[in-house]
């Protein structure tokens, strides 16, 4: 599928292609972290498929517990996240942020990663009133 989006303050644009049933929700702490919410959907992308079509990203390289490095990139004027990928080699596999994706709508996550660290209040959104 043909996706494109940007950052808050249109700074930067890109395009991509993904597989929507490769969308996920990552309930890791580190999403929680980055993305100052209780978890981070993501649609994966081939680096090769992803295209910049405004402005340049600024990269910060996060360095997990494990010893992997895992690149946060993010615009340098509003700070919206991205996209994320291992630190270098071939191949690399984009995790894009899908608040960024115009047509975010129409990607429905399939599976969720690290369920252990979902906060568990998650479960009653459901059932809160509608301010």
């Amino acid at each position: 599928m043909k996706i494109n989006g940007g950052c808050h303050c249109g700074h930067i644009a890109y395009e991509a292609e993904i597989d929507p049933a490769q969308v996920i929700v990552c309930h890791c702490t580190d999403c929680q972290t980055l993305s100052g919410t209780p978890f981070r959907t993501v649609a994966f992308a081939p680096e090769d498929s992803f295209k910049l079509t405004s402005g340049t990203l600024k990269v910060y390289v996060k360095i997990a517990d494990s010893g992997n490095e895992r690149e946060q990139t993010f615009c340098p004027e509003c700070g919206s996240p991205i996209y994320s990928a291992p630190h270098g080699g071939d191949s690399r596999s984009l995790g894009i942020r899908v608040g960024t994706v115009k047509q975010r709508d129409e990607l429905v996550p399939k599976t969720k990663y690290f369920g252990k660290s979902a906060q568990t209040w998650l479960g009653v959104l459901e059932s809160l009133p509608e301010a």
